[in-house]
């Protein structure tokens, strides 16, 4: 085999994605110029959570847990403002580019993942309004809601029991019941569904806010 020339060795591998609406997003130095909410929104509906493994006859994306977490972060917080329930419908964006880990890998990666996905949310953040940091509160409401959507997603779709669940998320004591409703039945939607059932929940939460 040919020794490498000095051009090839010293070149940088590519750290560009291309989208189908035409853009290429630097993951090292994502614009917010670069984003668009179809490209996101086509990205989230064909990643599934759980490593896919789920039941029935379709994965359940993160498109679908998205507008899950918002649902249940207006249970948790009646009178959350659309800018800042548009916040929480982004809260796994950065996966369109990214991919969806799961949290025991995520650990194992440590901070390099972390980083990438940090840049990539302030870009979008920042595409759409918002600060590139959310404030602490939406944050905390977000990680709690998230937090009661795997569970339901856990027991419902991927196998877990409720203790087991509980241990590992939380169980969701009061959150559903009496005035706030029964916990919602999950069950997955193909990923043209999910597209624009999310791209709704977008388009609705924008012109409010």
């Amino acid at each position: 085999m040919p020794p490498r020339s000095a051009a090839s060795k010293s070149a940088k591998p590519r750290a560009w994605q291309r989208m189908l609406s035409g853009r290429r997003l630097d993951l090292l130095d994502p614009s917010p110029f670069d984003v668009e909410i179809e490209d996101i929104a086509h990205g989230l509906a064909r990643i599934a959570r759980w490593n896919g493994q789920t039941t029935g006859h379709h994965t359940f994306s993160v498109a679908q847990h998205s507008v899950l977490v918002v649902d249940i972060a207006t249970r948790l917080e009646p009178g959350l403002g659309a800018r800042w329930q548009l916040a929480v419908l982004l809260h796994d964006a950065p996966e369109y580019v990214i991919g969806d880990m799961i949290s025991p890998f995520k650990g194992v990666i440590g901070g390099d993942y972390k980083a990438v996905e940090a840049r990539l949310m302030a870009a979008i953040h920042i595409r759409f309004g918002l600060p590139a940091e959310a404030p602490a509160d939406v944050v905390a409401l977000t990680k709690r809601a998230d937090k009661i959507s795997a569970y339901l997603e856990a027991t419902q779709l991927a196998g877990f029991g409720l203790d087991e669940a509980a241990a590992i998320f939380g169980a969701p004591l009061g959150v559903f019941g009496g005035e706030r409703g029964i916990p919602p039945v999950l069950v997955p939607e193909d990923a043209d569904e999910a597209k624009q059932a999310f791209l709704r929940r977008f388009a609705m939460l924008e012109t409010r806010g």
